[in-house]
Parts: structure tokens; C-alpha cells; sequence
């Protein structure tokens, strides 16, 4: 059986079944062809808008099997895409006839709980972490939803409950190790490859494939004052004016992010309101209890609730409140602006959009970010959206193909009538496919500077199935 493969140039290699069985006999881990047992769960995507069917699959087990994976499509000039968690919007994790280099099984957390440092490998989840982490107290700050993968996080930035009080999850990133394009593998930290570790630390997996992370770790839990206080979408325009308000006079400990969606079956909510259209104000505060309850008393007290669920929780279980909102297997197309400030008009236009979501597992949210993320120099990591703000994540989600039409137009409707009162930024882990031009927005001044260490360690652009920063064409023809 010939296995074809899709090279860099566009076109395709022919790849014999000695070869394959020559590869296979080098790994810890296993070479998985079209049709074999596992070759399907290691395509699999979050985002059930993309079904690609790789030429083959290398599931790696460890370093040694990531290195032989690069070197092979080093080598034959192949196109190779990396999947970790596999929750990339864009389905960038796999990609139809390429090699797909599968890290999933790979989901080791180590924690040293004195020197309060946390080796992760590449295929964890934030579950994974969070768990782990949560044994001695310790969290590393990450994102919202626990099946969401460590690494496509990280390399894109990451932010989430804790940020405000212990910045993006790249501010705690203290080393990685990584296979570079030419098949070495490296340490990068602020003294080792200093330049590789600026260009991950929001870059994405554009310099190499990342084979272990090393995070700082902070004091948080195991229980933290957070839940849900939810309205009538009625009272929305006059709260999220309020919400304006606290967010700006909140410390660091507090984050409050705001939902608009149809209310979901949830036990705590009197079913006459299951399914109309609600605002959700979802809050976290990472400090002490007491301070948190006075914290949080002008949030829960605007306005009239229909029900108000903030109490102690364990962190790690507030970390995966949201999973059975964001299962693997729907469809899902977003659509994201930075706001500098949450302006009438764009909570106007927002609250127009809610009147007619497309299906009801559709939502908005708006994340508050600032605090301590907001105190790092933009140009101090590749991710440089550094100033306090709202970002707007348009989360269009839906099961039936039929209704591609509408909901990709309900979004994209929605992300125009916004962008008038938009910063001209975005975070790149909320990119879609279909906007390739928005990398400038993403990266800002910090563009040029990531193209040329791109050139330094990725020159011929082997790992490109991603949000692609294109290597420096002045530096590789320097070298």
C-alpha cells in the first residue's frame, strides 16, 4: 500500500509501505495509516466543522518520537500539522492529506510544589493541569474550558479566570523544550534562545513543535468565590453599562465576564426561562473570601436576577463549569474584536445581534481582561495586547449543516456592526480560517520581529499549517 503525502511545493509524495514500516520501527509511539485502529480518534477535531483526513498519522509518546516526526517531513519536504488538545478554531490542528503529528497521548503534569514549578508535556489538557496543579493549592493561569489543550493555549497566549491577578498563561511560562525545523532540540527561556522563547510565548506553533512546558504556579483554591448571576436580556443595556463600571474599578482578584445567549437547561433556573434569551455575568474572584463577597456586592446587587449561584467552589471544578457548553463535535465559527472600552454603540449593536441568534446553542461573550497581564511592555512577548480591555468572542455554534448559511452571516454581521467601535486588535486563538489577513491585527509592531526569528529557526516555513507567520524573506536570504 503506497501512502501519498502533501509536500510543500503543492504537490504530493509518494511514500511506500517500507518506508512507512521503516518509520514505525524507529518510535516509542505508533504509524497510523487511512483506516487503522486509532487513525480516526487521532484526526478527530474539536470544531465538527472540519473532518480532514491526514495521509498519515505519527502518535507520539515522547521527545525522541516528536524529533523523528519532524525529521521525516523535514526531509521529504512534507506538510505536517501538529495537534495537541485539538480545540483550534480554525482546524488548523490536522489538515487533509498531510502527515498530522498527533501528541495527544502525550499528557504528563509534574509539579514541584515547593519551587511551585510545573513541567507539562504537549498533549495535556487544562483539566490535566488543573488537576494536578490543585493537589498542593497551585494553579497555573489558562483558559475557561477544561478540554481545551495546553499547548494551543499557550503558544497563542492564553488568558482566562486568573489572568487580572497572575497574567497570561505566556507570563508563566518560564522554559519550553522544542524540536526546531532542522530537527534539533532546543531549551528556550529568558537565557537560552531568548529570542525562540519571546517569539512562543504568543508566536503559536509557528518555530517548532514544543515537547515540554514549564510554568510558574501561584497560590489559588482549592475553593474560589465564583458562579453565575443571570438577567433578563431586557435589563441588559443599562447593566452592561454597570458592568462597564465595575469591571473598571475592579482589583485584580475580580474578573467578570458577561453572555448573552438562550438560557440552558440549568438545574438552578426556574424552567419558564429555559431557552429566552438571557444575560449571563459569570465571575471569579482569586484571593480571600471575605474580601471577595465585598468585591463582588455591587455585581450582585444590580438589577433584579433571575437567579444569582455565586458561592465557594473548588477551582478546578469553576474551570470546567463550561464544558457541557462547549463539547466536542458541533460546529463552531467565530468571530472576535478588542474593545479599549465597552462603548454604547457596541453594546448596542452586540444587544441587537441577541434578538436574533441563529440557533440557540449561539452566544457572545465579552471577557474583561487587564490587571496584571496589563502590566508587562508589549513588545515584552509576541503577544502584545497588553493594555486592560474587552475582548468580544462571537460564538456561533450549531449541529445541523443546513444552517451554515445563517449562522455564518449572523457572525459576520455581527463582527461588521462592531467593528466601528473595535481597538484594531485581536487574539490570535480566536482567529478563523477565513481570516488570514488579521495576523497583522494580532501581532501588531510585534510582526516583524516574529518573521525574523521565524526566519532563524523555520526558514523554508516547514510548520505552516497554523495562523502562518511567514519567515522574513531578507533574513533567509541573508543566511
Amino acid at each position: 500500500m503506497t501512502i501519498t503525502l502533501n509536500t510543500l511545493d503543492g504537490g504530493t509524495a509518494a511514500i511506500g509501505d517500507d518506508a512507512v514500516d521503516a518509520l514505525a520501527a524507529t518510535l516509542r509511539g505508533a504509524v497510523l495509516r487511512p483506516g487503522e485502529a486509532g487513525y480516526d480518534a487521532a484526526r478527530a477535531l474539536w470544531n465538527g466543522m472540519f473532518d480532514p483526513r491526514p495521509g498519515l498519522v505519527i502518535r507520539a509518546l515522547g521527545t525522541a518520537d516528536i524529533r523523528t516526526a519532524v525529521r521525516f517531513a523535514r526531509d521529504g519536504d512534507l506538510r505536517i500539522a501538529v495537534r495537541g488538545g485539538g480545540h483550534q478554531i480554525a482546524g488548523l490542528a490536522c489538515e487533509e492529506g498531510s502527515l498530522l503529528l498527533d501528541l495527544s497521548q502525550m499528557r504528563s503534569v509534574h509539579v514541584d510544589s515547593e519551587r511551585r514549578v510545573v513541567q507539562c508535556d504537549p498533549g495535556a489538557l487544562l483539566g490535566d493541569l488543573d488537576r494536578e496543579t490543585q493537589l498542593y493549592g497551585l494553579a497555573v493561569p489558562t483558559g475557561i474550558n477544561s478540554t481545551t489543550g495546553v499547548a494551543g493555549l499557550t503558544l497563542g497566549g492564553g488568558f482566562g479566570w486568573i489572568t487580572r491577578k497572575h497574567g497570561l498563561t505566556v507570563d508563566n511560562l518560564l522554559a519550553v523544550d522544542i524540536v526546531t525545523a532542522d530537527g534539533r532540540l532546543l531549551r528556550a527561556s529568558e537565557r537560552e534562545n531568548p529570542d525562540l522563547f519571546w517569539a512562543v510565548r504568543g508566536g503559536g506553533g509557528n518555530f517548532g513543535v514544543v515537547t515540554s512546558f514549564e510554568f510558574r504556579a501561584h497560590p489559588v483554591g482549592p475553593e474560589v468565590l465564583s458562579g453565575l448571576v443571570v438577567h433578563p436580556i431586557a435589563d441588559a443595556p443599562n447593566l452592561l453599562r454597570a458592568v462597564r463600571r465595575i469591571c473598571g474599578e475592579a482589583p485584580d482578584e475580580l474578573t467578570v465576564w458577561s453572555v448573552m445567549r438562550g438560557a440552558p437547561p440549568l438545574p438552578f433556573l426556574p424552567e419558564a426561562w429555559h431557552g429566552r434569551p438571557v444575560l449571563i455575568l459569570a465571575a471569579c474572584y482569586a484571593g480571600d473570601m471575605r474580601e471577595g463577597e465585598a468585591a463582588m456586592r455591587a455585581l450582585r446587587n444590580l438589577g433584579d436576577p433571575v437567579a444569582d449561584v455565586i458561592a465557594p467552589h473548588p477551582f478546578a471544578g469553576w474551570q470546567a463549569a463550561f464544558d457541557p457548553l462547549l463539547t466536542p463535535g458541533a460546529r463552531n465559527y467565530w468571530k472576535s474584536h478588542d474593545f479599549t472600552d465597552l462603548s454604547d454603540g457596541a453594546i448596542d449593536a452586540i444587544l441587537g445581534a441577541v434578538d436574533h441568534l441563529p440557533d440557540p446553542a449561539c452566544e457572545i461573550f465579552i471577557a474583561h481582561v487587564g490587571g496584571a497581564m496589563a502590566r508587562v511592555a508589549p513588545d515584552a512577548t509576541a503577544f502584545p495586547q497588553r493594555n486592560a480591555h474587552f475582548t468580544m468572542n462571537v460564538h456561533t455554534r450549531w449541529e445541523d449543516p443546513a444552517k451554515d448559511k445563517a449562522c455564518l452571516r449572523w457572525a459576520r454581521d455581527l463582527y461588521a456592526a462592531t467593528a466601528p467601535f473595535s481597538a484594531g486588535s485581536v487574539y490570535v486563538n480566536f482567529v478563523p480560517g477565513d481570516e488570514p489577513g488579521r495576523l497583522a491585527e494580532a501581532y501588531g509592531a510585534n510582526m516583524e520581529r516574529l518573521r525574523a526569528v521565524k526566519a532563524r529557526y523555520d526558514p523554508h516555513n516547514l510548520f505552516r499549517v497554523n495562523h502562518n507567520i511567514e519567515p522574513a524573506r531578507e533574513a533567509v536570504a541573508a543566511q
